[in-house]
């Protein structure tokens, strides 16, 4: 078997969310994570380019594999605020499938995983309909984004 046939490529997806965020909407990333993960990210921003654009993201959400820990951000007008991390517990397992909700509510989005609530993150940006973009990479095979 040739090396790259046991490489797991990290994946990239990049969406539009048309009309924007709104309260009520739920966003569900689904997918496999690969057998030796390091991270993966899921961000809601107002434009879809490269991870190094200047534009605003509502939500960003890292998964660290190694240090079992979930981070989430916002960036406005370019600067990072103060990265939230605290967790009751990690949920994702190498090589295991999950299912990730965000759920948009009037106050903050509610992260669950495989139906389980995980964690809160207050809106900081506003208005909401300006987060246009839904862009998930890393270490995992996707198989549904809705």
């Amino acid at each position: 078997m040739a090396e790259k046939d046991n490489k797991i490529e990290n994946e990239e997806y990049v969406g539009t969310i048309k009309g924007g965020l709104r309260p009520t909407m739920r966003l569900v990333v689904m997918g496999i994570v690969n057998k030796k993960p390091q991270s993966m990210v899921v961000s809601l921003s107002s434009d879809p380019v490269e991870e190094d654009f200047e534009g605003d993201v509502g939500l960003q959400v890292k998964v660290n594999f190694l240090a079992k820990a979930v981070q989430r951000n916002a960036r406005l007008a370019g600067n990072w605020g103060t990265s939230e991390n605290t967790l009751s517990f990690f949920p994702f397992a190498a090589g295991e499938p999950f299912k990730m909700e965000i759920v948009c509510e009037h106050q903050q989005f509610r992260i669950l995983v495989d139906g389980q609530p995980l964690c809160g993150f207050t809106h900081r940006l506003s208005p909401l309909a300006s987060l246009t973009a839904l862009r998930v990479f890393g270490d995992l095979r996707l198989t549904k984004v809705a």
